[in-house]
């Protein structure tokens, strides 16, 4: 009898280990499957590609007068032309962003590990438009022989203004939300640029061909808009289907 009540003893408690071993695997295996971009199923993803153009007669860019600050004329060899419109073969516009703004309900992406930067070269801003995450990290970097005043003007973000000497290490920021964020050197007043902040990764800033490419996008029903910052916004529907390679072309006009 006492043997027997043993082996029963036994059989519970390699049970009660087999459960918590199903258990701890069960925990593990929830924390891998957390939230991670990196780890995202891309089967079955949809591309998105297309090109955006400016119909009518193309605009000539004017040139920028540097005059106030000797250390940016010293720089330039040839005359510096704004970037507000550029176009090239065709009506191709450069500088355009594609993104994806109604459809992708409530996924959620982490920020890149990788900041991005924004440089103050030659007394302009390199690039022109830069598209970044939410609360990915932004670098401000001077790399001109002049201080420059950095100042982003945010809608929906904390507004911050701040002096950045030559030699000077780079600005760490970040934006917490969503939008498209005019920014301006309070020093130079013909330095203005574009940071635009987005969720999600489906967005795509055009080439001088005026190209883009939307890679890895679920299948479903979207709202795709293409941005300019002189010609506004343009909005398409669109739904993607299992492997499939949609093209759309935004058309601005003058």
């Amino acid at each position: 009898m006492r043997t027997r009540i043993n082996y029963l003893k036994i059989g519970v408690t390699a049970a009660l280990v087999l459960l918590t071993a199903h258990g701890a695997g069960t925990r593990t295996l929830r924390a891998i499957g957390t939230s991670s971009e990196a780890r995202e199923d891309t089967s079955g993803a949809a591309t998105l590609s297309g090109i955006v153009k400016l119909e009518g007669s193309q605009p000539v860019a004017t040139r920028i007068n540097m005059a106030a600050d000797p250390a940016c004329l010293k720089m330039h060899s040839a005359p510096v032309m704004s970037e507000e419109v550029a176009t090239g073969t065709n009506g191709a516009l450069k500088d355009a962003i594609v993104y994806i703004s109604d459809g992708l309900g409530n996924r959620t992406f982490d920020p890149p590990t990788e900041p991005v930067v924004f440089e103050q070269k030659g007394c302009t801003y390199n690039p022109h438009i830069l598209g970044m995450r939410a609360r990915q990290t932004l670098k401000v970097a001077n790399s001109d022989p002049t201080t420059h005043n950095i100042h982003p003007a945010p809608q929906n973000n904390r507004e911050w203004n701040l002096s950045q000497p030559p030699g000077s290490s780079p600005i760490e920021e970040s934006f917490a939300r969503e939008e498209i964020i005019p920014v301006k050197c309070n020093v130079h007043p013909w330095m203005k640029g574009y940071i635009a902040v987005f969720k999600h990764p489906y967005f795509a800033i055009t080439t001088k061909d005026g190209t883009f490419d939307l890679k890895n996008v679920p299948p479903g029903k979207y709202t795709i808009e293409a941005w300019h910052e002189k010609y506004g916004v343009l909005t398409q529907k669109v739904t993607l289907e299992t492997n499939q390679t949609r093209t759309l072309e935004f058309v601005f006009k003058r």
